[in-house]
């Protein structure tokens, strides 16, 4: 029997005083986020732990470095700055801490005047939809976000170009017909070149303007400034533009752009969106390891996986309106 199957068993023979120290000692909770983690029935002790604690120190100064603006990727020379979306007074530019801050007054702006009916089509008829293109992690958290945030009866109902399926298009507009042009169509692409959403665009398009629509007051493009995606929708005039920094990644974007768009769209508080993504930060920045969930976590499923990814984990959802959580955190 390994080390940690001892641990287990011991604590489950285990008399309840004993068992409630242990608790006590592995609990982390934050009662103002309403959160509590309990990793004191999972397979390691106090030597494991300590065994972790030099690595885990490592992981800490370099979580640190890569907020404060190192190279996280040498052959591009780019940065990690998912961090700084949720509070651009850490972003280690000042500069690129205002164009965060512009861009989510933008993002507000835009969405509150869409879901008022003020900004509207070619006709000045209010928009009745969204289309939403978007690939990889453009597709996964706009879907998350909008599948748990939105309300009945709140902001615009959501359409999904998230594969290259080309019944899945068809039956996607085939859904539309009749509210085609007051559909407004958002194109995500980081690079602004990705086949995928491309495609996808290109057949929006097309179905767009067969209804009678006006393609370039209706589509909106999320990409980074200065790509091929974002010259094609200045020099069309789209309705709006809004920058997905080269220093976001696609799967760590849902802070950016790429989340709180559809955020707003669908009437969600997107505010207090950031501002809680902005708590987990800073509690899971503590340098200690029994006082950083997430550094628990990982120690708990290191321990568990026997250092070497030897378990499956498993995510299960019990709340309804996480349901794609779990496809989320997959990718």
């Amino acid at each position: 029997m390994a080390v940690a199957d001892d641990v287990l068993a011991s604590f489950n023979a285990a008399d309840p005083a004993t068992q409630w120290r242990r608790f006590e000692q592995l609990l982390w909770f934050d009662e103002g986020l309403g959160i509590w983690l309990d990793v004191s029935r999972m397979d390691m002790g106090p030597a494991q732990l300590q065994e972790l604690r030099p690595r885990l120190t490592r992981a800490f100064e370099a979580m640190a470095a890569l907020e404060a603006g190192a190279i996280a990727n040498p052959d591009e020379q780019r940065q990690v700055g998912h961090y700084w979306l949720r509070n651009p007074e850490l972003a280690p530019d000042p500069q690129a801490g205002l164009h965060i801050q512009q861009e989510i007054q933008r993002i507000e702006q835009f969405g509150a005047a869409i879901c008022a009916g003020s900004l509207t089509n070619a006709a000045a008829v209010p928009f009745t939809d969204v289309l939403w293109i978007g690939i990889g992690g453009s597709g996964l958290g706009p879907l998350l976000i909008t599948r748990a945030l939105q309300d009945p009866g709140r902001g615009l109902p959501f359409h999904f170009f998230d594969n290259v399926d080309p019944d899945g298009f068809s039956r996607t507009l085939a859904g539309l017909a009749g509210r085609l042009t007051t559909t407004l169509v958002v194109v995500v692409s980081k690079s602004g070149g990705t086949p995928e959403p491309y495609l996808g665009m290109r057949q929006a398009r097309q179905a767009v303007e067969a209804e009678g629509g006006s393609w370039s007051a209706q589509a909106v493009a999320v990409t980074m400034l200065g790509s091929k995606l974002d010259a094609t929708a200045a020099a069309e005039g789209w309705l709006a533009r809004f920058d997905m920094f080269d220093w976001v990644g696609g799967r760590s974007s849902v802070t950016s752009a790429v989340g709180l768009l559809p955020g707003v769209l669908v009437g969600a508080d997107m505010g207090g969106f950031l501002a809680g993504a902005a708590a987990m930060d800073v509690c899971t920045r503590a340098p200690s390891l029994e006082s950083n969930p997430a550094a628990l976590l990982a120690a708990a499923w290191y321990a568990a996986g026997e250092g070497s990814g030897r378990r499956d984990m498993v995510v299960l959802p019990y709340r309804d309106r996480l349901e794609l959580f779990s496809r989320y955190l997959q990718q």
